[in-house]
């Protein structure tokens, strides 16, 4: 049994302004019209029928379900961290829960954003680490490098190790390098010794734990207590708080396969990309004959070689080379190509500033639906709602402001300190400042409906739950 092992708490600042705190890019359809998340476990189809175990941060775990609950992958199969401990914490939570019932399947960890654009030599590298994983081997995936790339760790290649039948289908892991520098990286590239450190790995859950109690049990003894006192609710595996908020932060590299003379690497040429910079979506995206990769609502003229991004509005470029443009709703980035490493500092300048950009898109996602904050001033703020089928908001009130609701499409059942009213298209209603009131879409298409909010203060945290189908009301 293969039970693949997602990880998707990461933040993906390098892609900003696409990638947010709150919307970071696995969450994002940056290669096709799925996201990066939905993409990853299409691609297991052909190795396991079974569902991904997909670690998420508390923030996330609303969005992550929504995007499972679209390609039918969703039950109760989302395992939340308290806080994020890095990846050997991680991958120990979800070897714990999977045991948990007397299972030991093999582990297949990967990332949640990552690209492969040969995906049936990702189905053969899987099938060639099961053999070594049943045996008892840590495997991770080397890729079978193309240029000296300085951004990656690498893996020494050691002596080739065969399975039953005298195959060799993989090596020892002779030594992890950290990210060299460009002649160093030149080096390996033409040694052929060494492949990059993609951070994917595939053993036996049991094993797996057996060499974290070896070298890091501190690690092991913390992730026991955090699963053993762990609570399940709605689709979410949740890990005790307390106890894994104690737990040391390590990588697996560090903790475990460093350290561990059962360490192998299986080759893996994929056509594999992490995306963590906009030059390497350019890599993996089509491009047109003057070499411009083109999303959206694009017009390039005598421009090169450049990445044109536009998720809002009509984007323009005339006369550049070696360009990324990123337009979003509510921010604009341009970058050379050979600077988008340092998209980061921006992102760094936003935090100092305090500014909203780097948390949240104008569009936000919520377990009903989303909103898009449409237009704001200094007493007013305007937002277009999108509530899904079937879905409720909690029932609340708030302290500053008053909100008037004008029905666009579908049906709006609202519930107003106790009285239920049904709203459809070009009706409205009035919400008073402290009056108890609820929201819902009892049809069977997307309600959308504009909200007027005015107050002197509008913030998200002006609410007062009293009862949430989400389990948000405290």
């Amino acid at each position: 049994m293969i039970l693949p092992v997602i990880l998707a708490g990461g933040k993906g600042t390098r892609l900003w302004p696409m990638s947010r705190e709150l919307m970071p890019k696995q969450f994002l359809p940056l290669v096709h019209a799925s996201s990066m998340l939905q993409d990853t476990i299409t691609r297991l189809k052909p190795i396991t029928a079974e569902l991904p175990l997909v670690i998420c941060n508390e923030e996330h775990r609303f969005l992550a379900a929504e995007h499972l609950r679209q390609i039918n992958q969703l039950q109760q199969n989302l395992l939340l961290e308290s806080v994020g401990k890095n990846t050997a914490p991680a991958i120990a939570i979800a070897a714990l829960t999977a045991i948990k019932n007397g299972d030991d399947p093999l582990l297949l960890v990967l990332a949640a954003d990552h690209v492969m654009t040969i995906p049936e030599a990702f189905v053969d590298a899987v099938a060639k680490a099961g053999k070594l994983a049943n045996q008892g081997y840590l495997v991770t995936f080397g890729i079978v490098p193309d240029a000296p790339e300085t951004g990656y760790g690498y893996i020494r290649k050691g002596d080739s190790v065969k399975i039953a039948d005298g195959e060799a289908i993989g090596f020892k892991v002779a030594a992890f390098v950290e990210k060299p520098v460009l002649e160093k990286a030149k080096a390996y590239l033409s040694s052929g010794e060494y492949a990059w450190n993609s951070g994917m790995f595939m053993f036996k859950a049991s094993r797996y734990l057996e060499e974290l109690q070896k070298f890091n049990p501190t690690i092991l003894h913390c992730c026991k207590a955090a699963v053993a006192n762990g609570t399940t609710d709605l689709d979410f595996i949740r890990v005790d708080a307390k106890a894994f908020n104690e737990c040391p932060s390590d990588s697996i590299d560090y903790a475990v396969m460093e350290k561990t003379d059962s360490a192998v690497m299986v080759p893996l040429a994929a056509g594999w990309s992490d995306v963590g910079t906009w030059s390497s979506l350019w890599q993996v995206l089509d491009k047109d004959e003057q070499g411009n990769a083109t999303k959206g609502d694009v017009i390039a003229v005598g421009t090169k070689n450049s990445l044109l991004l536009s998720e809002h509005g009509l984007l323009t470029c005339l006369g550049v080379d070696d360009l990324v443009v990123v337009q979003t709703k509510d921010a604009v980035m341009v970058a050379p190509k050979d600077r988008v490493q340092d998209v980061k500092k921006l992102v760094d300048e936003l935090n100092k500033a305090g500014r909203s950009e780097q948390i949240n898109h104008r569009e936000v996602y919520r377990p009903w639906g989303k909103y898009d904050s449409i237009d704001n001033g200094a007493r007013y703020q305007v937002k277009r709602i999108t509530v899904n089928p079937g879905d409720k908001l909690s029932i609340q009130m708030h302290h500053h402001r008053a909100e008037h609701w004008i029905v666009v499409s579908g049906t709006a059942k609202v519930t107003l300190d106790g009285e239920i009213k049904l709203l459809t298209e070009n009706q409205s209603v009035y919400i008073p400042l402290g009056a108890v009131h609820s929201l819902e879409n009892p049809g069977k298409i997307p309600l959308e409906l504009i909200e007027v909010q005015s107050g002197a203060y509008l913030g998200e945290d002006d609410i007062v739950r009293f009862s949430d189908i989400y389990g948000r009301a405290k």
